[in-house]
Parts: structure tokens; C-alpha cells; sequence
């Protein structure tokens, strides 16, 4: 466990990844992730009754550190809004890598669970560009929440190969996502919308 994480959310995300790099996703069990946080099996049961009950609240948390690090009225591009926001999502999960990268192997041998976790991209994908300060209203809003989420997932493909110390790479792979976006949405005649 973390040595930084105290509050019981964060003491479980911590738990769930030591758990996964350790055992992988189909070697959790609500036991081990109760020892691994120190928390009590009712306690656990209580917050997160499923082992994707962890994963949402993984999401979650991520979302939560994205949006607290957000500076109102920043200004400057979208894009470049956009930019710092997945970066920062990528550095809140870097404590956490060995467990999200063993999770992503996993799920190559579990469609169904992949499925399930891409049903849940659009919600966090919404928060990002709120936090950007772009629109998600309407059908352009949702065209852009289904955008970014393409863009994320080429970062984290590029991510998940990227054992630099500055995520040069990780940088790299998110600057060409964002402009075969910009492209798209040109070719859609979609404004940033922010």
C-alpha cells in the first residue's frame, strides 16, 4: 500500500494495484484487497462490494485529482488545455502503473470486462473536458466526449510502452492523438467549444 495514501478510498485504489500487479485482475479477491488496505472486510463490503466497484472508484479518484489540480479560467488553446488534463491523469496514475499495466495484459484474455470498462470511458472522458473547459452539451459535446475518449486511449496505448522518467513518448503519442482530433473535428466543422 502507499505509504502516502491515509483516507480509505485511496488506501483501497492503493490495494486494488498492489493486488493486481501481485495476483492480476482474476487473482483479487475482497480478502486480499481488505489486507492490503488494512481496512475491515465490512468496511470494504460497505465502500466497494465488487471487484469493479474498485475499478469505478479508481476512476473516480483519477477524475478527482485531474479536477482539484485545475485552475479556473486558465485560458490559452483547448487543445492545449486538453493536453495538461490527460497529462495529469497519466502522473496520477503512475503510482499505480505496475497494477494498471498488469490489468491492461488481462484484459486481452477478458472481452467482457474490457467491455464493461469502456462503457464507463465516456463519463470520465466528460469530466476531462469540463476540467479543459470545453462544452460536452448536446451532440457536439457528445462527439467531443467520444473524440477524447480515442485520444486517451492512443495515449495510454503509448503509455503502457513508455518507462521514461519525463513520459516524452507518452507526450508524444497524446500531441498526434490531439491532431488527427483537430482533423476530425474540422472535417466535422466542430468548434473546441470552449
Amino acid at each position: 500500500m502507499s505509504e502516502t495514501a491515509t483516507d480509505p478510498e485511496s488506501r483501497l485504489v492503493a490495494a486494488l494495484w498492489q493486488v493486481v500487479a501481485e495476483h492480476g485482475w482474476h487473482g483479487l479477491t475482497m480478502r486480499r484487497i481488505a489486507a492490503a488496505s488494512g481496512l475491515p472486510v465490512a468496511e470494504l463490503r460497505r465502500r466497494c462490494p465488487s471487484p469493479l466497484d474498485l475499478l469505478r472508484l479508481h476512476g473516480r479518484l483519477m477524475d478527482q485529482a485531474v479536477l482539484e489540480g485545475t485552475i479556473e479560467g486558465q485560458g490559452g488553446q483547448a487543445r492545449d488545455r486538453i493536453f495538461d488534463v490527460l497529462m495529469r491523469r497519466i502522473d496520477a496514475m503512475q503510482p499505480h502503473r505496475a497494477g494498471i499495466l498488469r490489468l491492461l495484459e488481462d484484459l486481452r484474455r477478458d472481452p467482457l470486462l474490457a467491455l464493461l470498462l469502456l462503457a464507463e470511458l465516456p463519463r470520465s472522458m466528460a469530466w476531462m473536458l469540463e476540467a479543459a473547459e470545453v462544452d460536452t452539451a448536446g451532440p457536439a459535446g457528445l462527439l467531443r466526449v467520444k473524440g477524447l475518449a480515442g485520444v486517451w486511449l492512443m495515449t495510454l496505448r503509448a503509455w503502457m510502452r513508455d518507462e521514461t522518467v519525463d513520459l516524452g513518448p507518452s507526450m508524444a503519442a497524446l500531441d498526434r492523438a490531439l491532431d488527427r482530433a483537430e482533423q476530425a473535428a474540422r472535417t466535422l466543422r466542430l468548434d473546441p467549444g470552449g
